[in-house]
């Protein structure tokens, strides 16, 4: 019997944390990063689709950081992936800037105008923290 009081008990206690009394998580920055590859990569497409990425991508609401370029192909250690011909690096504030990022007219206008140029598309979303870039 003692033991279904104690069971009882933890039970309660942690059933009391959830909801409005706990601390919510605080937000994360979200790091949206994007490789494409070209199905005809050439000076011109890589070009093309930068000046795009900057034109339809970059200023979004929520946006901390944003950047776009092609790849540094030579750097050809062991380790380096030359699978993609251009890297887009955005940071959101949060989750919520994102997700409206995903359903914005400019990103679905981005989307709909350069996806024939794309072979392939990967894309790497994480959550990490804010570093100092004071000097740049």
């Amino acid at each position: 019997m003692k033991g279904l009081f104690w069971l009882t008990a933890i039970s309660l206690a942690m059933l009391s944390m959830e909801g409005p009394c706990m601390a919510e998580e605080p937000e994360r920055l979200l790091s949206h990063d994007v490789y494409f590859s070209l199905k005809a990569p050439s000076q011109a497409t890589t070009t093309e689709l930068v000046a795009a990425c900057k034109k339809y991508l970059a200023g979004h609401p929520g946006t901390i950081w944003f950047a776009v370029g092609p790849i540094a192909g030579e750097f050809r250690r062991e380790v380096n992936d030359l699978g993609f011909d251009v890297a887009l690096h955005v940071v959101f504030k949060n989750k919520a800037a994102h997700d409206q990022y995903q359903t914005s007219e400019r990103h679905l206008e981005f989307i709909s105008k350069n996806k024939d140029l794309w072979k392939s598309v990967r894309v790497f979303d994480s959550y990490v923290a804010a570093s100092s870039h004071a000097d740049m």
